[in-house]
C-alpha cells in the first residue's frame, strides 16, 4: 500500500488544496484548518448550511494563505490582534480576529454576516478525551488532526451510485491505493512513511458529502449519502474513513509506503 494523494484545508469548509507532501506539526498537517469562518453569534460556518462556500478556493502564496471569492476577487488572510471566543461544534475556543477585507467579501458572496477567525499557537483545542488519552490539539479541525480514506472504497461505493462521485467530497487528508475496499475499518495502527498514526474513531459522514465540490450545490437525491447509509451505519453514524492522531511531527509524501502496524482480526 502506499499514499495515493495529500490534501490540505487551510480554511474549514472552504476548498481544499491538493499537495505532493506535508509537514506534521503539533496540530496536524501544517496550516490544515487554522483558519475558520463564523456568524454573528461567533459559531462555526460550513458547508452544511452554506454549500456554497465549495467554490471558493484556497492557495498558499509565499506562506500566506489566500482565498478566492466568486465576483469578489482574491483575498490574503491576516490575522489581527484583538481576540474572539469562538464555538465549533461543543468547545468554546479563543481565537484571533482576522484582519483585512476577506471577511467582508465572503460575506458579500453568501448574503449574510461572515468573519474569519485564526487559531494561534497560544490556542488549545483538545482531541476528544474520550478516544485519545493523550492530551493532544487539534485545529478547527471537526474533531481529530487527519482523515485516512481508502480509494478502493471509494471505488466500491462508486460502483454502486449512477453518477460516481469525486474524493473531494470526503475531505481526506490521506488518500491510500492498494488496500482491499473497507479493509480501513479493522486498522488501528499504521505507519506511513516513517510517520506512525493511531486510528481513533470511523468518520462519520453528513450532508457536506452531497455537496458537489465543483458547483457548490447539494445533490438533489442526498447522494452519495443516502446510499451510504444503506450498508454503512454503524453505532458511530454513516461512516467513510477513519480519524487518526499522529504519534509525533514528521513529514508525510505521496507514494510513501502504508503498512498496517496493528488491526483487529
Amino acid at each position: 500500500m502506499k499514499v495515493k494523494s495529500l490534501y490540505i484545508y487551510p480554511v474549514k469548509s472552504l476548498a481544499g488544496i491538493e499537495v505532493s507532501r506535508f509537514e506534521l506539526d503539533d496540530f496536524g498537517p501544517q496550516g490544515d484548518r487554522r483558519w475558520m469562518i463564523i456568524d454573528r453569534d461567533n459559531r462555526f460556518v460550513t458547508q452544511r448550511r452554506l454549500p456554497e462556500l465549495a467554490n471558493v478556493s484556497t492557495a498558499l502564496r509565499d506562506g500566506v494563505v489566500v482565498i478566492d471569492v466568486p465576483g469578489e476577487g482574491v483575498f490574503p488572510l491576516e490575522a489581527g490582534t484583538d481576540a474572539v471566543e469562538v464555538t465549533v461544534w461543543r468547545d468554546q475556543v479563543v481565537a484571533t480576529a482576522g484582519a483585512g477585507r476577506a471577511g467582508e467579501a465572503l460575506s458579500r458572496y453568501c448574503g449574510e454576516k461572515l468573519s474569519l477567525v485564526y487559531m494561534p499557537d497560544s490556542c488549545f483545542r483538545r482531541v476528544d478525551p474520550g478516544r485519545v488519552n493523550a492530551e493532544r490539539r487539534v485545529g478547527f479541525a471537526d474533531g481529530f488532526p487527519l482523515l485516512v480514506v481508502n480509494q478502493s472504497s471509494l471505488d466500491e461505493l462508486n460502483s454502486r451510485l449512477e453518477y460516481p462521485v469525486d474524493m473531494r467530497r470526503f475531505r481526506p487528508n490521506i488518500v491510500v491505493e492498494g488496500a482491499g475496499a473497507w479493509a480501513e475499518d479493522l486498522w488501528r495502527e499504521i505507519s506511513v512513511g516513517d510517520s506512525q498514526l493511531d486510528i481513533v474513531k470511523p468518520c462519520s459522514r453528513c450532508v457536506m458529502t452531497t455537496v458537489n465540490p465543483d458547483t457548490g450545490r447539494k445533490d438533489p437525491a442526498t447522494q452519495p449519502l443516502k446510499t451510504l447509509a444503506g450498508y454503512r451505519k454503524t453505532q458511530d453514524g454513516v461512516i467513510f474513513g477513519q480519524n487518526a492522531v499522529h504519534q509525533k511531527p514528521g513529514v508525510i509524501a505521496v507514494g510513501d509506503k502504508v503498512t498496517v502496524l496493528n488491526q483487529e482480526n
